[in-house]
């Protein structure tokens, strides 16, 4: 895909050191625990809810802090995955900056921040973060959070490469920092209090509309795809899919992201352009 270098007066990054807070957590199960759930399950037969429990243990455990380098253009710099992810991220914002101008609700609309951390693990707002997570968002302090050899592990363990399927995982939490700045979050929150047997169900439509999200930026950046971009994107999709990753075993009910064929099947509506289409992913009246 071809995206504009990175302007740092545009964006907001930074690069933590390893360490967590202790007794936290950063919101739930992330691509990376899944990832490693699903190696377990493929390679050593281990049940892979049993796996991420595991993860999430040792998550909580990691307690040494480092400090932060908020020098954009160091950070954006260090790798070239650091460089693209700072490119994706001006893109993001410079796109749905757009878009909530066009709808008129402009004033609503907050750049989130990219931690590009390093070192196993961070401290965010929501408690304890570490590499095995994968990409995750804090809505506490609005923050999205990547250690980039997880693009490693997509490419490696899940045959998902390709510059393009780095900026769906990069759009996709976006995503979930548009769900918190429209409210989506809150509402969803909200009605998994109130039905907690529906919380799990709740939760995919929550990551399917992410999904959607990613595609809207797409769409609204068709002239930078490159050929192969799009399928780079569905392959990505469908390979952290709930059934594929868990590879059967695990039920619907306890799925956290969606199938594979969900997955693709919102990326792909989000591809049309129109985020409003999305919305109605997460209608739940």
């Amino acid at each position: 895909m071809r995206l504009n270098p990175f302007n740092t007066g545009n964006i907001n990054v930074r690069s933590s050191g390893g360490g967590g807070v202790p007794g936290g957590k950063a919101g739930g199960i992330g691509c990376g625990t899944i990832v490693i759930a699903a190696v377990g399950y493929f390679v050593f037969g281990l049940d892979p809810m049993q796996t991420a429990g595991m993860v999430e243990g040792v998550q909580q455990g990691q307690q040494q802090a480092g400090p932060a380098n908020t020098n954009e253009q160091e950070v954006c710099t260090s790798s070239e995955f650091a460089r693209e992810a700072c490119n994706g991220l001006q893109s993001l914002n410079q796109t749905w900056a757009g878009t909530f101008e066009a709808q008129g609700y402009g004033d609503q609309f907050r750049q989130p921040t990219l931690d590009l951390y390093g070192g196993g693990g961070v401290n965010t707002g929501c408690g304890s973060g570490t590499s095995a997570m994968g990409p995750f968002y804090c809505p506490a302090d609005q923050t999205i959070y990547i250690d980039t050899s997880f693009y490693d592990t997509l490419e490696r363990q899940l045959g998902a490469g390709g510059d393009f399927a780095r900026y769906y995982v990069l759009a996709h939490e976006y995503g979930h920092h548009i769900q918190t700045i429209t409210g989506i979050s809150s509402q969803i929150r909200s009605a998994q209090q109130q039905n907690p047997s529906r919380a799990n169900q709740l939760q995919v439509l929550m990551e399917l509309q992410a999904d959607c999200y990613a595609g809207v930026w797409a769409g609204k950046n068709r002239n930078l795809i490159e050929p192969g971009d799009i399928e780079e994107g569905m392959q990505a999709a469908a390979a952290i899919g709930d059934d594929r990753l868990s590879g059967g075993r695990v039920s619907s009910e306890n799925f956290t992201h969606g199938t594979s064929q969900q997955r693709s099947d919102a990326l792909r509506l989000g591809l049309q352009g129109d985020d409003r289409a999305c919305d109605r992913i997460t209608n739940i009246g």
